[in-house]
């Protein structure tokens, strides 16, 4: 982790300075991974996955109340409810999550009855959701009794047509009965919304049917007013339908953890237990072929476990003792004993699942922009209508009753509801998709992004390499053995969690000295750490400290010393010094291996247009031999945090601009860049700082969040595409007089129906498909 804080003198900035501390620890680094009770190191992506949401405008006393409601049905009535109320005194801000029926309401000691209040009277109740509660686990399937409703509806709406069509009457009394039969069974919960639509002077399709339908009726069209009630009652069942299958695009995420399982008793017998009362520490036993149904830490059994629904990776892990689990993952080959870490609500699987849930209420640039088309689009078509009723016979002689049918069509055809609706649907299906290859966004803003993509940069330690250096070389320039260098080295380094610390320390087998008064040394930009070891003061750190500590060059001299150094850094080696007194000891040669996913993942991120650059802290040479291994030929080496985060903002205004990091001081360029990405194995603050989270250490998935994006692009204009086409085309036959009102209600509502489907088509893609 060189890149992220000095170690050993490198050229890196701590977040703050360290205090002095016995045995060296005084690097005050900040640690890629954290360590569980039992000693064992675990990935620090288990922090919360979800992006904070965006509230720049709520004072720190905001409250929030979360409801669901299940007449929610269109986005329209979206408006509805806002101007409801958006009148009470203390709301401060309204979010809507449409796709799974959601109200987000923050306020200042709002009375939540006054709420309720404004919803019943706009005829809508709402279910407070607690603040660990799944949303996903509330559905609205239709009762056997509403399917009785419209079947018995249809077959009476059916009648009234095949009676008109057969007898050439359409105001008999049985047609009228038949019609009217079928509109109070099909058509109470439409007409009773478009009541209270217009008694608020709100536009919504309900609205828009409820006239259709009277009008139809005041000019006697009953079988057409039957059929137009019917149609719509159906296509709104058919619709609700494929929303819950949309919305089970992420709750399917969390059903792939079990219900239940095998907990060990007080008497040391096993019995199975529902996960959500199982508390942390408790012990659990997963046998092979058995998903895990909690995340934990081994405690015995080893076994192959497939990942896959966590990270995304393709080929089963292998697990021992010490070795951190996830719900939701695949147990392959052996018996397993966890220690459960968390529990069931704030397991990996299930932080994840919110995390895509929270950015559903983010609305995508695509959404935004058909948010504001169909504001305008539905009054501007409702006037047309109003014009087409009246205009003619008043101007041209025509028919009143063939110009008012004309209108009537052209008010069902003005509801955007199919031009609405599939905008989150395919965002929420790319979120899916994205997750279940190991790649968590927090925002439909980022997914739509993604293909926008100009510039990417990278960290090195830790992103494009593994982020565990090995000591290469020792060499003495001293009386000292390569072993005393060694040791003197990791005594100074032994408190310290660093990557390039802990290459020392796993590299000496000696029993460390003893060190003392230990602290940061600080010079410029070069820094090292400095203790005294038997009463003699040490420092440890790069070619900066030597300069500035004046150190007596060695019998080689500098000249040789700086050629030896410079050829070790072009072999991609970090290169510290150790120094007694005045006096150099002796040098390490300290490297990294580059993840092997590096060079394909740039390779793939050239093929689809993408610039790459690196930024490191570390030196010029190691810097140019990393990105020579992986293909990125623009580095900018020996750059503090804020140096990364200067450049960012210089690339912003070039084009979209990516950031790809794992360390506490990549954050601020993370957060400034249009798209952070955060490697799994990163920091707490790195991950939640970043709009795109990668589960596994990856790189090949950030070209895969790419195609995603494409992807998802692709299918939203699609369905805009097709939506508006339907719309122009029965613009045309709703004005030639060639449409009729039963065709536009199963065109309008058809229309809807096949863009869902599209969406949801969408988090069917696996693989090279995306």
């Amino acid at each position: 982790m060189a890149d992220k804080i000095a170690c050993c003198g490198h050229d890196h900035t701590p977040e703050k300075p360290a205090e002095p501390a016995p045995h060296a620890h005084a690097h005050a680094h900040e640690g890629k991974q954290s360590t569980c009770g039992h000693g064992h190191q675990q990935c620090a992506a288990e922090v919360s996955m979800t992006a904070p949401e965006p509230q720049p405008n709520l004072p720190e006393d905001a409250q929030r109340l979360r409801l669901h409601i299940a007449q929610m049905d269109c986005p329209t009535e979206e408006a509805l409810i806002r101007r409801s109320l958006s009148d009470l005194p203390d709301v401060l801000r309204l979010d809507f999550d449409l796709l799974n029926r959601i109200l987000t309401v923050h306020h200042r000691q709002q009375n939540i009855d006054d709420i309720h209040s404004k919803l019943h009277a706009v005829g809508m109740s709402g279910t407070q959701l607690d603040a660990g509660q799944s949303h996903l686990a509330l559905s609205e399937k239709p009762s056997r009794s509403q399917y009785w409703k419209m079947a018995l509806g249809g077959i009476a709406a059916f009648s009234a047509e095949v009676i008109a069509w057969i007898s050439g009457k359409e105001d008999s009394v049985i047609i009228g009965a038949l019609a009217l039969f079928a509109i109070l069974i099909c058509g109470i919960p439409t007409l009773k919304k478009g009541w209270i639509a217009l008694r608020h002077f709100t536009l919504n399709i309900h609205l828009l049917m409820t006239a259709a339908v009277a009008g139809a009726i005041a000019i006697g069209q009953w079988p057409e007013a039957a059929m137009v009630i019917f149609l719509f009652a159906v296509a709104e069942m058919i619709e609700a339908a494929s929303l819950i299958h949309a919305r089970n695009a992420i709750s399917g995420l969390l059903e792939q953890a079990p219900e239940t399982a095998q907990v060990q008793q007080a008497d040391g017998s096993w019995r199975a237990v529902s996960t959500r009362d199982i508390a942390v520490g408790a012990l659990v036993q997963c046998r092979p072929g058995d998903r895990i149904a909690l995340d934990g830490i081994i405690e015995s059994g080893q076994s192959s476990v497939n990942q896959a629904a966590i990270t995304g990776e393709s080929m089963p892990v292998d697990k021992q003792q010490g070795d951190v689990v996830y719900a939701g993952t695949l147990n392959q080959s052996g018996t397993l004993q966890i220690r459960v870490s968390a529990p069931a609500n704030a397991s990996m699987l299930a932080r994840i699942a919110h995390s895509v849930q929270e950015a559903q209420s983010q609305r995508a640039p695509t959404q935004s922009f058909v948010d504001r088309f169909a504001a305008v689009y539905t009054p501007v078509v409702f006037v047309l209508a109003l014009l087409t009723a009246i205009l003619p016979p008043l101007l041209l002689q025509q028919d009143w009753h063939e110009s008012l049918y004309r209108a009537l069509v052209l008010l069902v055809i003005a509801c955007p509801c199919a031009l609405v609706i599939s905008t989150p649907v395919t965002v929420v299906s790319g979120l899916a998709l994205a997750a279940r290859h190991g790649i968590v966004v927090k925002g439909g803003l980022f997914l739509e992004q993604g293909k926008l993509l100009k510039t990417l940069a990278f960290d090195k330690t830790g992103t494009l390499t593994e982020g565990k250096p090995g000591v290469n070389l020792i060499r003495s320039l001293s009386d000292l053995d390569e072993k005393e260098i060694l040791r003197l080295a990791a005594s100074l380094d032994a408190g310290s969690s660093h990557p390039l610390a802990i290459a020392l320390t796993t590299a000496c087998k000696e029993t460390l000295s003893e060190v003392t008064n230990a602290q940061l040394y600080e010079v410029q930009r070069g820094r090292g750490v400095s203790g005294e070891i038997d009463g003699q003061r040490c420092y440890l750190g790069n070619r900066a400290m030597l300069e500035a500590l004046s150190i007596i060059a060695p019998g080689i001299g500098w000249q040789n010393l700086d050629a030896q150094v410079q050829a070790l850094e072009q072999q991609g080696n970090t290169v510290i010094f150790l120094c007694r007194q005045q006096q150099l000891l002796g040098l390490i040669a300290i490297s990294d291996q580059i993840r092997a996913s590096s060079q394909a993942a740039i390779a793939e991120l050239h093929a689809l247009g993408v610039t790459t650059l690196m930024l490191t802290g570390d030196n010029a040479a190691t810097a140019q031999a990393i990105a020579a291994q992986t293909g990125i030929s623009d580095v900018r080496s020996q750059l503090l945090p804020e140096d990364k985060l200067n450049v960012i903002r210089t690339l912003r205004s070039q084009g979209v601009t990516g950031m790809t990091g794992d360390g506490i001081n990549d954050a601020p360029a993370i957060a400034t860049a249009h798209i952070g990405f955060a490697m799994a194995a990163g920091s707490d603050t790195a991950l939640e700082t970043a709009d795109v989270a990668l589960m596994q250490n990856d790189l090949r998935k950030l070209p895969e969040f790419i195609r995603i994006s494409h992807k998802t692009s692709q299918v939203l204009w699609q369905n805009i595409a097709f939506a508006l086409a339907v719309k122009l085309i029965f613009f045309a036959l709703a004005l030639s007089g060639h449409a009729s009102l039963w065709m536009a209600v199963f065109a309008d509502t058809g229309t809807s129906l096949l863009v869902v489907l599209n969406g949801v088509r969408l988090s069917r893609y696996a693989g090279k498909d995306v």
